[in-house]
């Protein structure tokens, strides 16, 4: 059988699997949980796989979850998907909005929300392992699901592989993931190379001296510090980067003080990096401590800044080969719904895994945003303005043909290698 008959063959059961696949969706967008937190999540996926024939392996680095379907001699194929969802307070105004809220790691209570697509994800991957298992007759080889936890914190995929992923699966000869991006609705595309950047986040501790505010000369003020560094970061991606290469530099916070007449003892600045190259992430995170130091110096700090480095993210570096098969597969099934995208700047933990077991990968990417509003918007020239990203408290995808294009996606992809 061909792979394009064997495609053919086993989505048929799309039709069945639709119903079942939207209800988990919305269910899952209900009911969210932060990063380490997905038991609910976890157990709804195990139990997909263990009905359709998966041995299952739970609690995997915390709470991700493993599926192995082995159906006689050929390739090993392994499919991912992320399951946690973020701090954010859903405002999409449908009737499934997350009402949760949580207790996060610091202790705090914070609402919570599919706000990346995440929960698209679970669907897309329960889905298709369903698919896959129910057709076995058409492909040989070795499925692997992986439903991983806290790839928002960037240690969920680390933690699985910590938590000895390898020793429960053979060794893939192609890793394959997806995530839903604010694009049409039924694309999906593809890109060989660095796709996802990598990233940095820092947390910088400025040490002042405090006063009261009508006496600014017995001070060392932080809030002016923080606000002289925020001001002379941004001149490293315009002077210090080449021109040319990608680079995003984002201060998303400052926290320096409670009272208007008080001048506080500290400021704490959190900024984020995002890079494509070894090269460009070691100039600007060395352009940053060397930029704090040297302020901190022209105000006479009394003590030494603070860096932390956290939530780091890895490149995502699509293997040329498997993202070219991949990609002749979605166009020969999608047609000019398939096709090339350009770097995203979003970052992903999802390398981690096929970079310890030693595999070949390819990351893409599925539009989620209703084709007439993107196209509406971009008519416009508002596509910025109007259309909401991941992240935000407005992104939720479009349910079909959002879900059907993704399951397709991993179904495609999969048997690309499984019905060779």
């Amino acid at each position: 059988m061909t792979a394009d008959s064997a495609v053919s063959a086993v989505l048929t059961g799309l039709e069945d699997s639709r119903p079942w696949q939207e209800d988990l969706y919305r269910d899952v967008h209900q009911h969210p949980e932060l990063s380490h937190q997905e038991t609910r999540t976890a157990g709804l996926a195990a139990d997909r796989l263990r009905s359709a024939g998966f041995e299952v392996h739970e609690r995997v680095g915390g709470t991700g979850v493993v599926g192995v379907l082995r159906n006689g001699d050929g390739a090993t194929v392994l499919l991912r998907a992320d399951m946690d969802a973020l701090p954010v307070r859903e405002q999409t105004g449908l009737p499934y909005a997350s009402e949760v809220t949580a207790t996060d790691a610091d202790g705090n209570e914070v609402p919570v929300m599919h706000a990346c697509g995440h929960d698209m994800h679970v669907a897309c991957l329960a889905g298709a392992a369903q698919l896959l298992a129910d057709g076995k007759e058409h492909w040989k080889g070795t499925l692997i699901a992986v439903f991983q936890p806290a790839e928002e914190t960037a240690d969920g995929a680390r933690g699985m592989v910590d938590g000895g992923l390898g020793d429960l699966v053979p060794t893939p000869q192609a890793a394959l993931g997806q995530h839903v991006m604010p694009l049409p609705a039924g694309q999906v595309c593809t890109r060989s190379g660095p796709a996802l950047s990598a990233a940095d986040s820092m947390r910088i501790t400025l040490h002042g001296r405090g006063a009261h505010g009508s006496m600014p000369q017995a001070a060392v003020d932080p809030v002016v510090l923080a606000a002289m560094i925020v001001v002379r970061l941004q001149t490293i991606i315009s002077r210090e980067v080449v021109p040319g290469e990608t680079a995003v530099l984002t201060v998303g916070s400052i926290q320096a003080g409670t009272k208007s007449n008080v001048i506080p003892d500290q400021a704490v600045l959190q900024l984020n990096v995002r890079t494509f190259t070894d090269t460009t992430r070691s100039t600007i995170l060395d352009g940053i401590k060397r930029i704090v130091r040297a302020e901190c110096q022209a105000s006479s700090c009394p003590k030494e800044p603070e860096f932390e480095l956290f939530d780091q993210f890895p490149l995502t570096d699509n293997d040329g080969a498997t993202t070219d098969q991949a990609a002749s597969a979605f166009t020969d099934f999608f047609g000019d719904r398939a096709g090339p995208v350009g770097q995203q700047s979003a970052s992903e933990d999802f390398s981690d895994i096929p970079d310890a077991l030693h595999a070949p990968y390819s990351f893409w990417f599925i539009g989620g945003i209703d084709k007439d509003q993107y196209d509406a918007a971009e008519k416009a020239g508002r596509v910025a303005q109007d259309i909401p990203v991941n992240h935000s408290a407005t992104f939720a995808p479009v349910i079909q043909p959002t879900l059907d294009t993704g399951t397709q996606a991993l179904v495609v992809g999969a048997l690309a290698w499984l019905a060779a």
